[in-house]
């Protein structure tokens, strides 16, 4: 069981309203390549990994991946907080309020709910930690895709450190898949 701090990981104030970049934003909430989808991977994935190492660390980074959903859903309610139904409107978010008003649900970007459909979880450690490497990759990429839309430095800095955290993510899903190919080479099953 984990120990919840009630804080966020890293803090989120963000001053100024800005529903477009809400709008870009969600999709490291509810997307293909975004925080819940991570999450939900890596808890699912942990089963299969041949070392307790290995376990420990996909259930470690699974439930960082929860914080960061955190982390997300305070920067879009923050960029969302106070907007009129025309605000909304104009910046194409009608259709998100009809369904959900000021109401968080997880989407990307073009308002494709989330869905499990194209989450990584075959069984195989190895093919599953290649997976995780290329979604940490993907969500990095996204976070900097995020970061060249905005020039605001309160959005700015919570995308600067979830960026980090996915690299680093990246390097212990690597010395992880180093370590599940020793054990399984070490047992002969390659």
């Amino acid at each position: 069981m984990w120990l919840y701090e009630k804080r966020l990981q890293f803090p989120v104030n963000i001053k100024n309203k800005d529903l477009r970049m809400a709008g870009l934003l969600v999709t490291q909430y509810g997307g293909p390549d975004g925080e819940l989808g991570a999450a939900i991977r890596y808890l699912n994935q942990r089963y299969a990994m041949p070392t307790n190492k290995t376990k420990g660390l996909l259930t470690d980074i699974g439930t960082e991946e929860l914080a960061h959903v955190e982390i997300i859903s305070a920067m879009i309610y923050q960029l969302l907080k106070g907007a009129t139904i025309q605000e909304l409107k104009d910046a194409g978010l009608a259709p998100h309020y009809a369904q959900h008003d000021h109401g968080l649900f997880p989407t990307d970007a073009s308002g494709v709910p989330f869905t499990v459909a194209g989450i990584g979880s075959l069984g195989d450690p190895v093919t599953d930690l290649h997976e995780d490497l290329a979604a940490e990759q993907k969500a990095r990429a996204t976070y900097e895709h995020l970061m060249n839309l905005t020039d605001d430095p309160d959005l700015i800095e919570p995308l600067k450190f979830l960026r980090q955290r996915e690299v680093i993510h990246f390097q212990r899903f690597g010395e992880a898949l180093d370590d599940v190919q020793n054990e399984l080479n070490r047992k002969k099953y390659y």
